[in-house]
């Protein structure tokens, strides 16, 4: 079973393969293909990918009896989880790749407020793990949004073709900016939402994949009734071969089948707050990619937002390891445990991926 540190190698692995995902579905929306059939299509495929695994993983252990009420509670998760993906396919298409990676920054204030809200995580200031904790979000979703506002003097700069740069992916000239902003802010809300009830669900049905495998059957129907209603000409359910695949296959194994199963362990094993603080983490890594693979000049600003971002990081991980070792000392009386006095949010479980 994985401690604390192999959680959090795995979560910045996810943000590391991540980073590329928006700019794939960027350019195969541009060129032409619906951002409903593209949910569609990445749910679909998903499915084999995460019913060869159930298989695999579970063939020699027996599953979580499933009950009504958490077949309720996937079918939840599943009506906002395809509200995410359309939101955030649209926020890309009318915006750009950028923009949805500064919206993600949101993500941990949003969930880290309505964790507390929903009593899912309890603040005692007075502990220093909660003082470290809620300093280092803030800490660290101020970086993030140094690293996206503030560009400095420029420190370096790469030479790649223009064509490279100037490209027209990289153009918002053409876009909706307001609107395309207002559906990843959206998207990011009740992103944070399917955090909190993933975390409840999970919690009574600690079986990672195959929760994937019905969250994803069910986004697959609701979004291919959604693409059926909404998408009037039928060549649009054509898939290329070509930019489009790619993105498809792309969303399908890594987004909708790796990411999402990831999240809900991390999520089991650490709570929601935890798993939404990585998201800020994206953008210094998509800074280094960038400068590294695609030739954007390093600026002043990125630099130090990055350092920002990499201590408020580091905070929340302390913070973390501080509450895990009150809980492990007072697992009853700690103010960290959750609604259930059974089943502290934060203590490890046995579970195994």
């Amino acid at each position: 079973m994985l401690q604390g540190k192999g959680v959090t190698l795995i979560m910045v692995t996810v943000e590391c393969l991540d980073v590329g995902l928006n700019t794939i579905s960027k350019a195969a929306m541009t060129g032409g293909m619906s951002e409903f059939i593209f949910v569609t299509y990445s749910n679909a495929i998903a499915i084999f990918f995460l019913l060869s695994s159930c298989l695999i993983f579970y063939r020699k252990g027996s599953l979580p009896p499933l009950t009504w009420r958490i077949v309720g509670g996937v079918f939840l998760v599943a009506l906002i989880s395809s509200t995410v993906q359309m939101l955030k396919a649209f926020g890309i298409g009318y915006s750009s790749p950028t923009m949805s990676s500064v919206m993600s920054d949101l993500l941990p204030a949003f969930t880290f407020v309505l964790a507390v809200i929903c009593r899912f995580e309890k603040l005692d200031l007075r502990l220093r793990g909660s003082r470290a904790r809620s300093i280092g979000t803030i800490v660290s979703i101020t970086g993030a949004l140094i690293v996206t506002l503030y560009k400095g003097l420029p420190i370096s700069i790469a030479s790649l073709p223009e064509k490279v740069v100037s490209g027209e992916l990289l153009s918002p000239l053409h876009s909706n900016w307001i609107l395309g902003g207002f559906c990843s802010a959206s998207a990011y809300f009740l992103l944070a939402v399917t955090y909190i009830v993933q975390t409840w669900v999970v919690r009574d049905y600690p079986a990672e994949l195959m929760f994937s495998l019905i969250r994803c059957t069910f986004v697959t129907i609701l979004s291919a009734i959604i693409s059926l209603i909404l998408e009037n000409d039928p060549n649009a359910w054509k898939l290329n071969f070509d930019m489009e695949l790619i993105a498809v296959v792309y969303s399908a194994l890594f987004a909708i089948s790796i990411r999402t199963s990831v999240h809900l362990w991390a999520c089991h094993k650490k709570g929601p707050v935890y798993v939404a603080m990585f998201k800020p983490l994206g953008i210094v890594i998509a800074v280094v990619m960038g400068v590294t693979y695609l030739g954007d000049t390093l600026y002043l600003g990125s630099v130090v937002g990055a350092a920002i971002i990499v201590l408020g990081f580091y905070a929340v991980i302390w913070g973390q390891a501080q509450e895990e070792v009150v809980i492990e000392h007072h697992p009853v009386t700690s103010s960290y445990e959750s609604s259930s006095p059974n089943a502290p949010l934060l203590q490890n479980k046995g579970t195994e991926v």
